[in-house]
């Protein structure tokens, strides 16, 4: 049986990341000896995606919540991958976070894991992909009990100035009630 068959068969004739069933071929998850176990049937939207990342459209990753429980290999190791190029985007974290795979898989994924400094720049985006600055305001979206400090900060509390926390996208820092305190960026929208 040829690989096209083969992948089409496993995949029942559906993209193994996003479930289209228009323009499928085989795409060969390098570091790959094209074999079928190496290789996955995909669409040409998401094949686009993942070798042009100007094309990159985040939103349709989103597929990624379902197909990262896939049994091949060759799926969980792209799941892991395009997760980790969207992880900036806040909820690939959260699928990050719940992702398992064993050592075999997991040193394959990072293998063919380009890395280049583009993708070392820390990014901080509050809960709609707005980008964030240093002294910008932010507004609660949610109340926060905040550990240490004996008080929950409101819903809709404006924090002033904020600073980033250097090393860590999802981390800012500012003053509520006084103290200042460490927010997650998931949990602010910028104030315009």
């Amino acid at each position: 049986m040829n690989i096209d068959k083969e992948l089409e068969q496993r995949s029942g004739a559906i993209c193994e990341l996003c479930g289209s069933s228009k323009a499928l071929h085989v795409f060969a998850v390098a570091p790959s000896n094209n074999s079928a176990a190496q290789s996955i049937y995909a669409c040409h939207t998401c094949v686009e995606q993942m070798e042009d990342i100007s094309k990159m459209e985040a939103n349709h990753w989103r597929c990624l919540n379902d197909s990262m429980w896939s049994p091949v290999s060759a799926v969980q190791v792209v799941a892991w991958r395009m997760l980790n190029k969207l992880k900036a985007e806040g909820w690939p974290q959260d699928l990050l976070d719940i992702l398992y795979l064993d050592e075999e898989t997991l040193s394959w994924a990072k293998a063919g894991n380009s890395t280049d400094d583009a993708d070392d720049v820390i990014v901080h985006k509050d809960s709609n992909g707005a980008v964030l600055a240093t002294g910008d305001t932010v507004v609660l979206i949610k109340d926060l009990d905040v550990k240490g400090a004996n008080f929950i900060a409101k819903r809709g509390t404006a924090v002033r100035n904020i600073m980033l926390v250097h090393d860590n996208s999802e981390h800012i820092e500012g003053k509520v009630n006084g103290q200042q305190i460490v927010i997650l960026t998931k949990f602010v929208k910028k104030s315009t």
